[in-house]
C-alpha cells in the first residue's frame, strides 16, 4: 500500500463524507463566482469606462483569458515539485484576492475629472492598475485550477469511493452554480447608478463584489486548516515527460550524422537513460496531444460569447416585458443550456443513436461539435446583418451630416447651400440628415428681411442647425456619431425658454444642461424642468439605444411641459436579444460534444499517471484559441462584424475537415494493457496484478485467521 495513504489522519466525517470538503465546496463555488462575475462585465469595462473600441477590448479580454489557461501549468508544477496543493492554494488565492481588489479600486473615479474625449482624469493609471489587477487574477486563477479538485479529491479515503464520486458531481455543480449566479447578478450591479458627487455606471460595485467573494473564499478555506489531508509534493510528472523528450531529441540530433541502428519511433532515443515504461507511456501522450493541434480554433470561437457577442447585445434591444436583460446577462443562457443539456445528450441523445447502430466515436462527436460551432457563427453573423440594417448611416471621416430644427414661431424654408432646400414646420425637424462632402455651407432662411449665415462642419460627425426664436442667432450643435454606450439613450434638450432652466432627471437625480446629452437606461424616465418658483414634469418610455433632442418652447409652464416636443435623432435598437438564443444554442451544443467528450477521449487514452500531462495540453488549446482571436481582431480588421463571423466559421469548418482526417487514422489503445504488456517483457509484475495478488493473499490470511478462530473456540 502506498505510504501517503498509510500514514493519513481519520478525518472527521459527516455523513459518510469528510467535513474538510464541505470547506472546498464553498471555497470552490465563492472562486467561480469572483471570477466569472468579474469576466461578465470585463468587456463592457473595456470598451466604456476606459473608452477602448471595439477591437482593443476584444484583443485585450482574450489575452487575458489565454493567460489564465496558460498559468495552471505553472500551478501544477508549484504544488507537485515544492509547495504541496494545500500552500500553493493559499499563496496563490492572496495573489489573486489582491488582483480583484487592484481591479475595484481602477474603477474608481469621480465623472467629472475627466479628459475632453470623456477619459478618466489620470487614464494611464486606471489602465496601469486594470492591467496589474488582471496580471494578478490570472496568476491566481490559473494556478489554483489544477490544485483544488485534486485537494479536494486527497480528502477521501479508500472505503469513500462512492463518496468521492458524488463530490466531483458537486464540486462541478458548484463551478456551474457559481458562474450562473456571478453573470446574472454583476451587470445588474454594473448598471445601477452610484458615486460620490455625480451618478456613473457602478463598475466599482460589479468587481467589488467579486473582490470581497474571492476574500471570502480564501477565508474559508483557511477556516478548514486543521481538518484537511496534506499531501507532500511528489515530484511533478509534466517536468519528468519534459526531461524525457529533451534527451530523446538532444540525443537523436547528437547522432544524426553517426551510423546507428534505425529507432522505430523518436522517442526510442531516450532508451539509453529513460524506463521503457515511461517512454511507452509517452509515446501514448504524444499520440493524443498531435489529435490536440487542430482544437484551438474551436475556442477561439466559444470564447467570443464573452466579448464579441457581448458587443453584439448592446446594439439591441434587451426588452422581454416582465424584466430588462442588460447586455451582458446573455452570457447566462451558456451555463443554463450546459445544466440542461449535458443530462440530455447522455440519457437520451448518444444512447438513442447507438441504438441505431451509429459508430458515434468520440472523434466523431468532437468533429460534429466544431461543425455546431461553426454554425453558430454563421447564426451570429446573420444576426449581425438584421442589427446592420436598423444602425444609422454614420458619415465616413471625410464627410459631414447636418439636420435642421426649427424653433421658430412659423414655417420656414432652409436653404442648404450649394445641396438642399427644406420646408421644416415650427418645433419640428427635418426628415433626416443631410450628408456633405464639403465643410463651408450658406444657410439662407425665408424671413423677413431673409437671414444668411455661414458654416463650417465638422469632417467625420454629426450636426443640428438649431433655429431659435430669433432666426439670426441660429447656431450649429455637435450630435453624438454612434450609438449610446451599453444600451443607454442619450437625451438633450434645446432651449426655447426666455431664462436659463434647471432640467433634472428624478430617477436619478442627473442634472441636464441645455444642449449637452445625458445619458438615461431603460424604461419609463420622468424629467422636471424648473426655473424660480415654476415647475413642470414629464415623462417618456425609452428603450435600447436611441437619441432624443427636447425642444422646449417659451410658452413651457403654461402648457404643463405638454408643449415640448421630442425629435428622435437616432431610433433606439430594434432587434431582440432572443435572437442570439439560436446562436448560444448551437454554441453550447458544441460544447457538450467537444469539450466533455474531448476530455473524456483524452483520459481514455493516456495512462493513469500522465492525465494531468493531458489536461495541461488540454488547457494550451484554449489559450492558444484566445491568442488567435487576439491576432485577429487586431491584424483582421474586417470593416464589417458579420464577415468578421463568417471568417471564423469558415476557418473553423476547414479546421474540422483536418481533424476529422487525423481522426479517421488514429487508433484507439488501452494504456492499461499497453503497459502491462510492456511490464511482462521487461519480467516485472503490472500494477493491477500486484494488486490482485495482495488481495488474494490478503483473502487467504484471512480464511486461515477463522480457521485458527474456530479450532480455538473448539
Amino acid at each position: 500500500m502506498d505510504e501517503t495513504k498509510k500514514n493519513r489522519k481519520k478525518t472527521a466525517e459527516c455523513c459518510g463524507y469528510p467535513i474538510s470538503i464541505f470547506f472546498i465546496v464553498v471555497n470552490e463555488f465563492c472562486e467561480r463566482f469572483s471570477y466569472y462575475g468579474m469576466r461578465a462585465v470585463l468587456v463592457l469595462y473595456f470598451r466604456y469606462f476606459l473608452l477602448w473600441d471595439d477591437d482593443l477590448a476584444t484583443s485585450i479580454y482574450h489575452a487575458f483569458v489565454a493567460l489564465c489557461y496558460l498559468t495552471p501549468i505553472m500551478g501544477a508544477i508549484i504544488a507537485d515539485s515544492w509547495l504541496g496543493k494545500f500552500k500553493t492554494i493559499i499563496y496563490l488565492s492572496i495573489v489573486y484576492a489582491i488582483g480583484q481588489v487592484i481591479m475595484a479600486i481602477s474603477t474608481i473615479h469621480d465623472i467629472t475629472d475627466t479628459n475632453r474625449d470623456g477619459t478618466p482624469d489620470n487614464f494611464t493609471f486606471h489602465v496601469a492598475l486594470s492591467m496589474l489587477g488582471l496580471i494578478l487574477i490570472a496568476l491566481g486563477t490559473g494556478g489554483i485550477k489544477p490544485c483544488v479538485a485534486a485537494f479536494g479529491g486527497d480528502q477521501f479515503q479508500e472505503h469513500q469511493s462512492r463518496q468521492l464520486n458524488t463530490f466531483f458531481s458537486v464540486f462541478y455543480l458548484c463551478i456551474n452554480a457559481g458562474s450562473l449566479l456571478s453573470t446574472l447578478i454583476t451587470p445588474v450591479l454594473r448598471a445601477q447608478q452610484c458615486g460620490i458627487h455625480t451618478q456613473q455606471q457602478c463598475y466599482p460595485l460589479a468587481f467589488g463584489v467579486p473582490a470581497v467573494l474571492m476574500v471570502v473564499s480564501l477565508v474559508v478555506f483557511i477556516a478548514g486548516s486543521g481538518m484537511y489531508v496534506k499531501t507532500d509534493p511528489e515530484g511533478n510528472i509534466i517536468w519528468s515527460v519534459c526531461k524525457c523528450i529533451g534527451f530523446a531529441l538532444k540525443n537523436r540530433f547528437r547522432h544524426r550524422s553517426s551510423i546507428h541502428p534505425k529507432r522505430e519511433h523518436w522517442m526510442d532515443w531516450a532508451n539509453d537513460k529513460y524506463d521503457k515504461l515511461l517512454i511507452a507511456q509517452i509515446k501514448m501522450v504524444l499520440k493524443v496531444l498531435f489529435l490536440y493541434i487542430p482544437l484551438p480554433m474551436f475556442w477561439t470561437l466559444f470564447d467570443q460569447k464573452g466579448s464579441r457577442w457581448t458587443l453584439q447585445a448592446t446594439t439591441m434591444s434587451g426588452d422581454f416585458k416582465g424584466f430588462i436583460l442588460q447586455p451582458d446577462q446573455m452570457q447566462t443562457v451558456n451555463p443554463i443550456l450546459i445544466l440542461t443539456l449535458v443530462p440530455i445528450m447522455d440519457r437520451l441523445i448518444f444512447p438513442l443513436i447507438q441504438k441505431c447502430g451509429l459508430n458515434f466515436s468520440p472523434l466523431k462527436r468532437m468533429t460534429v461539435g466544431m461543425l455546431f460551432a461553426a454554425m453558430a457563427f454563421v447564426a451570429a453573423a446573420l444576426v449581425q446583418i438584421e442589427i446592420d440594417k436598423t444602425l444609422p448611416n454614420f458619415p465616413s471621416s471625410s464627410e459631414s451630416q447636418l439636420k435642421v430644427v426649427n424653433m421658430f414661431n412659423s414655417s420656414l424654408n432652409v436653404t442648404l447651400s450649394p445641396k438642399e432646400t427644406l420646408l421644416i414646420d415650427s418645433f419640428e425637424s427635418s426628415p433626416g440628415y443631410v450628408t456633405f462632402d464639403q465643410q463651408d455651407i450658406m444657410v439662407s432662411l425665408n424671413t423677413s428681411p431673409v437671414t444668411t449665415k455661414a458654416f463650417r462642419l465638422i469632417q467625420g460627425s454629426r450636426q443640428t442647425l438649431i433655429i431659435p426664436s430669433v432666426p439670426s442667432i441660429m447656431y450649429l450643435q455637435e450630435d453624438i456619431k454612434s450609438k449610446p454606450k451599453e444600451g443607454k439613450n442619450a437625451v438633450r434638450f434645446a432651449n426655447g425658454w426666455t431664462e436659463d432652466l434647471n432640467i433634472t432627471n428624478l430617477d436619478s437625480l442627473q442634472p441636464s444642461v441645455t444642449s449637452n446629452y445625458t445619458l438615461v437606461s431603460q424604461g419609463t424616465r420622468t424629467f422636471m424642468l424648473r426655473n424660480g418658483g415654476q415647475s413642470c414634469a414629464f415623462s417618456q418610455k425609452f428603450g435600447f439605444g436611441s437619441s432624443y433632442t427636447y425642444l422646449i418652447p417659451s410658452t413651457l409652464f403654461l402648457t404643463n411641459c405638454e408643449s415640448i416636443k421630442a425629435v428622435e435623432d437616432m431610433q433606439a435598437n430594434s432587434v431582440h436579444m432572443a435572437l442570439q438564443i439560436p446562436q448560444y444554442f448551437l454554441i453550447t451544443t458544441g460544447e457538450v460534444m467537444f469539450s466533455v467528450t474531448g476530455l473524456q477521449f483524452s483520459y481514455s487514452q493516456a495512462p493513469k499517471n500522465m492525465k494531468s500531462v493531458l489536461q495541461a495540453g488540454w488547457l494550451c488549446t484554449n489559450a492558444v484559441g484566445n491568442i488567435i482571436v487576439l491576432i485577429v481582431a487586431e491584424l483582421g480588421k474586417l470593416p464589417k462584424q458579420w464577415a468578421e463571423y463568417l471568417l471564423f466559421s469558415s476557418l473553423l469548418v476547414a479546421v474540422s475537415i483536418i481533424f476529422s482526417v487525423m481522426a479517421y487514422f488514429y487508433t484507439y489503445i488501452d494504456p492499461a494493457e499497453i503497459e502491462a504488456q510492456i511490464m511482462r517483457e521487461q519480467g516485472l509484475e503490472p500494477e493491477e496484478t500486484k494488486k490482485e495478488t495482495l488481495e488474494m493473499e490478503d483473502k487467504d490470511k484471512d480464511q486461515k485467521n477463522e480457521e485458527e478462530v474456530k479450532q480455538t473456540k473448539i
